[in-house]
């Protein structure tokens, strides 16, 4: 069992106290920015073992948090995205071993060039700094932007969600651990210590320039508040409005199994599919196998009028259905005249998060995969692997859905900038 929560009372002074983890966070990212690759590791090394050997603090942890949101009546979705399992905790620790395993990105030379005056320029990448990770709900959001900030040299400060605080405090301090173990700053990765909500409006504001960027991980409302008032940078993370379009030239059973996995395997995460497009011209003989298997398999279907003649058990959808972020084991279902109006539904409805088609014809799927503007965009695979892990990563921060410097799954090498070197003999510019 974790130790009692530490409140911060009214009396507190929380704008001094989140204005000093910034400046102790400031510290720390001017040494790991200057940390060597090995020193790194070790301590990336010492949270893999320190999340292992401690997994039973960190489940008792996690029944109390459990315990109290449901006795709140929270529902079974946000439960699925609260709890640690053994095998969750498994994964969070692979995790950090496949982070280790990858290349440090600080220092990395990705281009050079010489000038006709004989000055050699490189872009570099560099740590962006400071990052605060505001995160609601999925504790191992704060293993994840953990090591990752760390592996690309940055420091980061984390506030977790209420509902999540003595979870995220069990895994913090694995995370510090580490650190102790390689000799890196503890500030380096921070939890803050309270669930005062004013906390986070602290943050978006910057911290007196302590905070160089701001990751929300939440649903729509968090989102929504950290672009309203963020006074930094943000990394753009959207609800996963997610379609998967089954077009006329697809395999029935591939169809099948890529849509009940796209959207039953866990309905709770954003990389979940939400809505499920039917090529008219095979509807015939593809959308009631479709339906019937989700709603075999405990799914609510809400469906225009099409979708609704193939099963009496199907909803009819409401307008507001094609752009509702479910989070559970619910889809919205229509018929489109293929593929163009497949994209022009995503288009209209879609959250720039994360699309896939399945389709045997390789034209329709290269017209999909090049027209549809999303993040992410799959042929023949399932929505769900939207994840930084089953892209190689490790681990994600989030999955960026904006335009600017890092889109989809946020990893180490997302989590740097860069910058110029000039090397010269002595020019001067004329």
């Amino acid at each position: 069992m974790t130790a009692p929560l530490k409140a911060i009372d009214g009396t507190a002074d929380l704008p001094a106290l989140m204005t000093d983890l910034a400046t102790q966070a400031r510290a720390a990212a001017r040494v790991l920015a200057l940390a060597p690759p090995e020193q790194k590791d070790r301590a990336l090394e010492a949270i893999e073992r320190a999340i292992r050997a401690n997994a039973a603090k960190i489940l008792a942890a996690n029944a109390e948090d459990v315990a109290e949101v449901r006795a709140a009546g929270a529902t079974s979705a946000f439960i699925d995205r609260l709890t640690l399992t053994p095998g969750r905790i498994d994964s969070m620790a692979d995790g950090v071993a496949t982070v280790r395993g990858i290349p440090d990105p600080v220092g990395t030379v990705t281009e050079s060039w010489q000038r006709p005056n004989g000055m050699t320029i490189e872009r570099v990448r560099v740590p962006l700094g400071v990052i605060g990770v505001i995160f609601e709900s999925r504790p191992n959001v704060a293993a994840d932007a953990g090591v990752l900030c760390l592996k690309a040299g940055n420091a980061v400060i984390l506030r977790g969600g209420s509902d999540s605080f003595r979870s995220c405090r069990a895994i913090h301090d694995c995370l510090v651990q580490g650190l102790r173990e390689a000799g890196l700053p503890e500030a380096a990765i921070t939890l803050v210590p309270t669930r005062d909500r004013a906390a986070v409006g602290l943050m978006l504001g910057g911290l007196g320039g302590g905070i160089d960027v701001i990751v929300p991980r939440g649903g729509k409302s968090l989102v929504a508040r950290v672009e309203a008032e963020a006074r930094v940078p943000v990394f753009a993370h959207l609800e996963g409005v997610n379609h998967v379009y089954v077009d006329r030239s697809a395999n029935l059973e591939m169809a099948k199994s890529i849509v009940l996995n796209a959207k039953m395997r866990r309905t709770g995460v954003c990389g979940a599919a939400e809505t499920l497009l039917v090529d008219r011209a095979a509807a015939a003989t593809n959308l009631k196998p479709l339906v019937e298997m989700l709603i075999e398999a405990g799914c609510e279907v809400r469906g225009d009028a099409a979708v609704q003649k193939v099963d009496a058990r199907v909803k009819p959808a409401t307008d507001e259905d094609w752009d509702t972020e479910y989070l559970d084991a619910v889809i919205a279902a229509r018929v489109v005249d293929g593929v163009d109006d497949a994209i022009a539904h995503i288009h209209d409805h879609g959250s720039h998060h994360t699309d896939a088609i399945v389709a045997e014809d390789i034209k329709a799927a290269e017209k999909f995969l090049s027209e549809v503007d999303s993040a992410i965009v799959l042929h023949n695979a399932s929505t769900q692997f939207a994840d930084g892990g089953e892209f190689g990563f490790g681990a994600e921060i989030g999955i960026a859905t904006g335009k600017f410097h890092a889109r989809g799954p946020v990893g180490a090498e997302q989590l740097t900038s860069f910058k110029y070197r000039v090397h010269g003999t002595g020019q001067t510019r004329p």
